[in-house]
């Protein structure tokens, strides 16, 4: 059976690919940008990889007539303020085309739109779903609320909220009262829905086995990590001063903040149990999901995050326009070091950024994450996903993985940080050598100025990474005499 997998690098799709080649489908993973998508070695065999754009419908002719059932799992909130307009032009396309395909069954996961009064992300979910039920196909329609798990953009804000602030002043939306979901459990009826036809032409709520609002999550959490914290709720925070402050405390962008803030007002709640009854399954409940998802940390196996499917600097450009680095018009900083040991100098290289940080002067890049989170960029704090692997396409702090090859021994970032021009640093073994390599096309004379103001700082924060990312190697200590 073949199986169609859209956004099939996104969050969702990262995590229940290898449920679908488990279950011996053949599926077709539809991306925007082949080169951010990597896929286990393990499964390659059983899937086939297209481009696909949603928002060029001559894109969708790579899709195959020969599908049988969809995964709609394509949502545009965090890369435009016009996500609702983009999400309704992308889902018609996606509809007609898929009307002339051998598709039976559309699987779209959706939000929880039960309220009468929608914020814009919620009706803009509502929207996507009336324009996929308008097909000659049948559509199963799950609407989740919260989703809790290692790299849910949910979990990553409770979890930066309660980890930093022992005390918080919050806004009244932290008493509406919500549903939340673990993640293990959305790929139970995801994949549990799959030419179902007890699911055809329905919508369900899918929710936990608790309910909760967002005051008593964030306690909960607190309490499974054995924190005291303390909640004031203040009415007179605005909705724009309440998105200032999810921003700034946690790695969301200000666009996302913006959007859930919104939609933290609207109660999701589930209407009823009838997707358990009919795949006779009872979801988890929010504490057994924390569990789940900080086990999945302490192991080092977080299959998938929200920032690495967020591009906020180059979200309507291909990663493979950024791997040939320019030279003509550019500032470089090219410094080198001798090394014995390649593989502990790449492994070192691999595991820079995030927890670890960039091993001199942090508190500089610190400060330069503030900086930009104050302009209104993605700051420092989204980290990295996983503590010892780099895939392209990765989130790694204010960079984007653009090339990671280690038997190569390359590793190439281009900056996600608001700049007055364009910037790129590449580590690179060479004969023995490692090149590092900064590289920054201004834009203008606003660059040239930025660039000059920043040099003194360069030849700090470039001189002490690369000395000490070859600190332990045995060739640097003897030629410099240390």
């Amino acid at each position: 059976m073949n199986i169609l997998l859209t956004g099939a690098n996104g969050y969702i799709g990262k995590r229940i690919l290898p449920l679908l080649v488990e279950k011996e489908y053949r599926v077709i993973c539809s991306v925007r940008d082949k080169n951010r998508f990597n896929p286990p070695d393990s499964i390659k065999k059983y899937i086939n990889v297209i481009e696909i754009d949603f928002l060029l419908q001559e894109s969708l002719k790579n899709i195959p007539k020969e599908i049988d059932v969809a995964l709609y799992l394509i949502h545009s909130m965090s890369n435009s303020k016009d996500y609702d307009k983009l999400e309704k032009e992308s889902a018609q396309n996606f509809r007609d085309y898929i009307n002339h395909t051998n598709t039976k069954q559309v699987i779209y996961l959706s939000g929880m739109v039960n309220d009468k009064s929608l914020s814009k992300h919620l009706n803009s979910r509502k929207n996507v779903e009336d324009i996929l039920n308008s097909g000659n196909f049948a559509l199963t329609a799950l609407r989740a609320g919260i989703i809790i798990g290692s790299g849910s953009a949910s979990f990553e804000i409770i979890r930066d909220l309660v980890e930093k602030l022992p005390i918080m002043i919050a806004p009244k939306w932290l008493q509406t009262k919500c549903q939340p979901i673990g993640i293990r459990d959305v790929m139970f009826f995801i994949s549990n829905s799959i030419l179902n036809e007890n699911t055809y032409n329905q919508n369900f709520d899918i929710g936990g086995s608790d309910i909760l609002n967002y005051k008593e999550m964030l306690l909960g959490y607190a309490k499974f990590r054995e924190l005291q914290r303390r909640i004031f709720i203040v009415p007179v925070m605005t909705p724009r001063l309440s998105s200032y402050w999810l921003f700034f405390v946690t790695s969301t962008s200000f666009k996302l903040a913006t959007a859930l803030v919104d939609s933290m007002k609207v109660e999701v709640i589930c209407r009823d149990a009838k997707i358990n009854q009919i795949l006779n399954h009872q979801p988890e409940s929010y504490k057994t999901s924390l569990k789940r998802a900080f086990n999945k940390i302490e192991s080092n196996e977080i299959v998938s995050s929200w920032k690495d499917s967020q591009i906020s600097g180059i979200q309507s450009i291909n990663i493979s326009d950024f791997i040939k680095v320019p030279s003509f018009g550019c500032f470089k900083d090219v410094r080198e070091r001798d090394i014995s040991s390649v593989d502990k100098v790449i492994n070192k290289i691999w595991r820079i950024g995030g927890t670890n940080g960039w091993y001199y002067a942090n508190f500089l890049w610190r400060a330069r994450g503030y900086i930009d989170k104050l302009f209104g960029g993605v700051g420092i704090r989204r980290g990295r996903t996983n503590k010892e692997t780099l895939n392209i396409g990765d989130a790694l702090d204010f960079w984007r993985v653009i090339y990671a090859n280690k038997s190569e021994g390359r590793l190439l970032l281009f900056a996600e940080m608001k700049l007055p021009g364009e910037a790129w640093l590449e580590f690179k073994i060479k004969n023995q050598k490692l090149i590092q390599t900064a590289t920054f096309r201004p834009s203008g004379l606003m660059g040239r100025i930025y660039w000059f103001s920043v040099l003194p700082f360069h030849g700090i924060i470039f001189k002490g990474m690369i000395n000490e990312i070859t600190k332990h190697d045995n060739r640097f200590y003897e030629k410099h005499n240390l």
